[in-house]
């Protein structure tokens, strides 16, 4: 078979809710010279069968079931499945636009420095209903996404990324420890050897929902995100990253230890404190106590009476009152 000039990965896990749609919006693309590669990682609804049955009446779908790994593992997967010099990536729960591909694709062949090229994305409901944004869009040059990495903002929209593959295999491609959060990591680490940007167009409409995995862990996400940028700035140091070679990232309490230097927990334990307020799912789970802690370590207290009101709201009294007594008590 020639090889195809784009590989679509796509890794599904109890998506069928969505599937069908997700699937569809990639075989309506413009540009249509793609392979399709959709790897069921061990669902236990009806995705499978979902697959199987597209992969029939299509020969550009290439399926591969089998049991679950984890999305790291099946991203890294896709990858070495990939024939094709260039990896768009595609989630089980969100519409591409049918230019979407050509417009990348023409991008990456324009501009040969550039080895990540994503887009600006349009947010939508559960029924596909057209959101309110909030926010600003994501950087579109190589240096404001430089600019946003230093100040802590948005860079790549993942599931409407397009990379060149030798690029993201050089570093190592996804990397273990860093789950819910495996993109910004990669971003990270791609940004010293090559330049990414996005075209600002919404090429893809991206679903949320409470199910999805950024609101079920929202708290495990936040935590990465402030070790991937603390790891970022001990690379621009010019020191090494400890976390490379991790299956897993520690504790928290750990941190000094693993990057060999104090405040190091203080800090992440902060800048994830102060990222989870608005969290309804991170003051359900261990981001309330993680909170606590950072109070009673003298942290900052920017915004927490409201977030004191914010929990009556998402029907937690008990712990609105503890974090009332913990603002008393440590005041």
């Amino acid at each position: 078979m020639p090889t195809p000039a784009i590989s679509v990965a796509m890794s599904v896990y109890n998506g069928d809710r969505f599937l069908a749609s997700a699937i569809e919006s990639v075989l309506a693309q413009d540009f249509v010279d793609f392979e399709f590669l959709i790897l069921d990682d061990g669902s236990s609804d009806g995705s499978a069968a979902i697959i199987r049955d597209y992969a029939r009446r299509d020969p550009r779908i290439r399926a591969r079931l089998r049991e679950n790994r984890g999305l790291v593992a099946s991203l890294n997967e896709l990858i070495e499945m990939a024939r094709a010099p260039i990896v768009a990536r595609m989630d089980a729960d969100d519409i591409c636009r049918p230019d979407r591909f050509g417009k990348q694709f023409a991008f990456l062949q324009t501009h040969p420095d550039y080895g990540v090229v994503g887009s600006w994305s349009e947010d939508i409901g559960e029924a596909g209903e057209q959101l309110v944004r909030s926010g600003a869009d994501h950087p579109e040059t190589h240096e404001q996404l430089l600019a946003a990495i230093e100040a802590g903002g948005q860079l790549i929209c993942h599931p409407a990324v397009m990379y060149r593959r030798d690029v993201v295999r050089s570093v190592g491609s996804y990397h273990a420890a860093f789950r819910h959060c495996e993109d910004l990591d990669l971003w990270l680490r791609l940004s010293s050897i090559t330049r990414l940007g996005n075209i600002p167009e919404r090429l893809l409409r991206y679903r949320r929902y409470p199910g999805q995995v950024s609101s079920r862990h929202a708290t495990e996400q936040q935590i990465g995100t402030a070790v991937a940028q603390v790891a970022w700035r001990e690379r621009a140091a010019g020191r090494p990253d400890p976390t490379a070679q991790l299956d897993r990232l520690p504790p928290i309490a750990d941190l000094d230890a693993l990057f060999g230097r104090p405040g190091i927990a203080r800090q992440v334990r902060e800048q994830v404190a102060m990222g989870l307020l608005y969290s309804a799912s991170a003051m359900r789970d261990e981001g309330f106590d993680l909170l606590v802690r950072h109070l009673r370590e003298g942290g900052r207290r920017d915004g927490m009476w409201r977030t004191v009101v914010r929990l009556l709201r998402f029907g937690e009294p008990r712990r609105a009152l503890r974090l009332a007594a913990t603002l008393t008590t440590c005041g």
